[in-house]
């Protein structure tokens, strides 16, 4: 099966700061701006990358940080979702909860069961 692409991140959808790292690596670490921060504003995920001394490394392994981070996960599913089915998840759930869509069934011991 061919994978087709339903969206793309930009570099519009993300905030990426830069910022010298501490620890090992003496004055060439603390001296440049070589660790990065990257956010991406509708998950509200957060990641880093400062394990290299090349700023370019650094990116890429925040990326990567990016698309491990549960938060972007959810949000991700959520999209893709959302594309698919052409409804929001919100749009879903009142669907789900309309009162013709939900079913409830009373036992004899007039305990009431749920049944949607």
């Amino acid at each position: 099966m061919a994978k087709e692409l339903l969206f793309s991140i930009t570099k519009k959808d993300l905030v990426i700061n830069f910022f010298s790292g501490t620890g090992k690596g003496g004055q060439y670490r603390n001296k440049h701006m070589n660790c990065v921060r990257i956010r991406h504003v509708d998950s509200g995920a957060i990641a880093t990358g400062q394990s290299n001394r090349n700023q370019a490394a650094n990116i890429r392994e925040a990326m990567e940080n990016l698309v491990n981070n549960p938060k972007f996960k959810v949000w991700h599913n959520k999209k893709v979702n959302e594309i698919i089915n052409q409804k929001t998840l919100e749009q879903i759930v009142d669907e789900m909860m309309d009162p013709v869509n939900i079913k409830i069934e009373i036992n004899e011991d007039g305990k009431w069961e749920d049944e949607s």
